[in-house]
């Protein structure tokens, strides 16, 4: 085995993304936290998913990932090379190796452009490869993707959704990438397609030994692609593990109440509905302490006021709770079931 297989491919610590923004005349500029210190590694050939509410951070930190955004604190490697520290020249190369795929179809594709010139517009920008090489490119990773060799030369509006992810998926593909972020990639999409489009991505992950960071909200979706899964609230991560871990033996409450909407087809593996109260705090004016308590039933003052670590000593998976840690959760008592 290489050391390429066996180190992370992509890794990132203490991922921050803060934005300043203004408040208005007079008033002293606001801080939006939309990544507060995110952990994360994918190895080649897996899936992270990383998952919650709108809102959580999600797509800031996918924005990170692809280096279309650089971090405000953190690091961020990319087959063991610390990329936020090379040169521009350096950068743009390593860009080239992490795709992104874009939740909507329908505006992710230039309207006026064809096919073809969609698919080659990345190595006309990037290489100096010469047409016949690229058409061939784009031809052949248009069979990879289930569409026909005459679609070359139509345009986007002449397909479907799933056909036009299709398409996306492709051009994602074109530049050869190691790591391809997929953000919501097929939640725009009837559910009958979104299993092709799965089946789909899957089967090209295992062709070229793609590593994923799937970013979602739908838990049906996750727990049939992913190997690992973190779970984001505000901008941090209150729990991680592997997806047998987080589906099948949750620990944080936030995470059950996200998988009790979510349905699940073996009864021992349901949970009675949780309803949180209240809506996602503001960003830009965060709860002290765990940004979780004011909509957990299981708070106390501690978590009011102190902030909880990202914990994996005596549990399945790594877990940011002190009712977790201090073992004050009812449901925990059983730990083989997840039926209450």
């Amino acid at each position: 085995m290489t050391d390429r297989e066996q180190g992370p491919m992509l890794a990132g610590k203490g991922l921050k993304q803060h934005y300043e923004i203004s408040l208005g005349a007079f008033k002293p500029k606001g801080i939006v936290k939309a990544v507060d210190g995110v952990d994360f590694s994918v190895q080649a050939g897996k899936t992270l998913a990383v998952v919650g509410e709108s809102g959580c951070g999600k797509s800031s930190l996918a924005r990170q990932l692809t280096l279309i955004e650089s971090p405000t604190a953190g690091t961020l490697t990319f087959d063991g090379q610390d990329i936020l520290s090379l040169s521009p020249a350096e950068k743009r190369l390593a860009r080239q190796r992490i795709q992104i795929i874009f939740q909507n179809p329908y505006g992710s594709l230039n309207p006026r452009k064809k096919v073809g010139q969609i698919l080659e517009e990345p190595l006309v920008i990037n290489t100096n490869v010469g047409a016949a090489e690229r058409k061939e490119r784009a031809l052949s990773l248009l069979a990879k993707v289930g569409l026909k060799a005459e679609h070359y030369d139509r345009y986007p509006h002449m397909f479907s959704g799933g056909q036009r992810q299709r398409i996306a998926i492709a051009r994602g593909l074109m530049m050869n990438p190691r790591v391809v972020v997929a953000d919501e990639p097929v939640s725009a999409l009837d559910v009958s397609v979104q299993a092709q489009v799965l089946n789909l991505m899957m089967d090209l992950q295992q062709e070229f030994g793609l590593a994923y960071v799937f970013i979602s909200h739908d838990l049906s979706v996750v727990e049939h692609i992913a190997d690992d899964v973190l779970v984001m609230y505000l901008g941090k991560v209150v729990e991680s593990g592997t997806t047998e871990q987080i589906f099948n033996r949750p620990q944080h409450p936030y995470t059950r109440a996200l998988l009790s909407s979510t349905p699940r087809i073996d009864p021992a593996n349901r949970i009675e509905k949780i309803r949180l109260p209240g809506e996602l705090p503001s960003p830009l004016n965060p709860p002290s302490g765990c940004a979780f308590h004011g909509r957990c039933q299981y708070a106390n003052a501690r978590c009011q006021n102190e902030t909880p670590a990202l914990d994996q000593a005596g549990h399945d998976s790594a877990v940011a709770c002190f009712a977790v840690e201090e073992q004050r959760l009812d449901y925990l008592t059983n730990r083989a079931g997840l039926t209450e």
